[in-house]
């Protein structure tokens, strides 16, 4: 059995899917089983549950052999946060994993994950990393870039459907993008080849592209010009400072913006420690997929 939590964010639903359609027994743990009836017609076995619930955790482990974890707090708000999903959630499931006897954990991080880093969030990636590793489970971590999914089609989809967008910050800074469906088959090798255990895969997309020439791809596709606004760094600095008592979520996605217009979030894909190498999708190719 595999267990998948997460399993109705981006990632976790494509590695459902996959699973499914090869034949593999898929247990899909998310909180909202609502949004889980596309994997339950598939034929995923549904359970509720919760990173901040010891005792979902424990009902959702019992009689896995592998545990694919996708879930993370990023975005979320009040006592839905990196610090109770992403850190003590994770630990706990690990933790339970183990004493259920599960034979495989492979946990999704992010690439550029470490001890050093200004948004909290990849710190946090990075201890859960180091938590799994000492557990004395058989693990594979996998770190992929920025999803095009998620942070590009944040300046893209605007340009398809009003013509117009917006880009935080100057938008010069070049980042990784990658396709999910990418991951996804990752995911897969992480799960069942035996030589990704106790093994960290980084996964990097083929370009590194800034806002402005992501947006330039969309407008491309559009046939027409975007009427494109900035916000600037001061005042995206201002807001990440004053929401921070009241929105600390709005806060986080405006730091992490931040860290994108102004950090190294390039990476080269023939230098990141990836031993599988599969094609990895352009942006292009996933938008005119997407919108064509």
């Amino acid at each position: 059995m595999y267990l998948l939590v997460g399993a109705t964010s981006k990632l976790g639903v494509r590695v459902a899917r996959r699973l499914l359609a090869d034949g593999k027994p898929v247990r899909a743990m998310t909180r909202t089983p609502a949004k889980a009836e596309e994997l339950k017609k598939l034929g995923a076995q549904i359970v509720q549950g919760d990173l901040r619930d010891a005792g979902s955790l424990k009902r959702a482990c019992a009689g896995v052999e592998k545990v694919f974890d996708a879930a993370h707090g990023f975005p979320g708000e009040g006592n839905n946060n990196p610090f109770t999903v992403d850190q003590d959630g994770n630990r706990a499931l690990v933790d339970t994993a183990k004493a259920a006897g599960v034979k495989h954990f492979v946990f999704t991080s992010m690439l550029g994950a470490g001890v050093v880093n200004s948004v909290d969030f990849f710190r946090i990636k990075y201890a859960s990393e180091e938590y799994l590793c000492a557990s004395g489970l058989s693990y594979t971590i996998l770190r992929p870039s920025a999803f095009m999914e998620s942070w590009a089609t944040l300046v893209g989809e605007p340009i398809i459907k009003t013509g117009k967008t917006t880009i935080f910050g100057r938008g010069d800074n070049p980042i990784n993008f990658v396709s999910v469906d990418d991951v996804a088959r990752y995911a897969l090798i992480a799960l069942d080849d035996q030589r990704a255990r106790n093994q960290i895969i980084e996964i990097a997309g083929p370009e590194n592209l800034t806002m402005n020439q992501v947006a330039a791809v969309f407008e491309k596709l559009a046939g027409h010009p975007a009427q494109k606004s900035h916000v600037p760094l001061p005042m995206m600095r201002i807001m990440s400072a004053m929401t921070r008592p009241f929105n600390p979520a709005f806060s986080r996605q405006v730091a992490a913006g931040i860290s994108m217009d102004t950090e190294g979030w390039a990476f080269d894909p023939n230098q990141v420690l990836n031993p599988f190498r599969l094609q990895a999708t352009k942006l292009e190719e996933f938008a005119r997929a997407t919108y064509g």
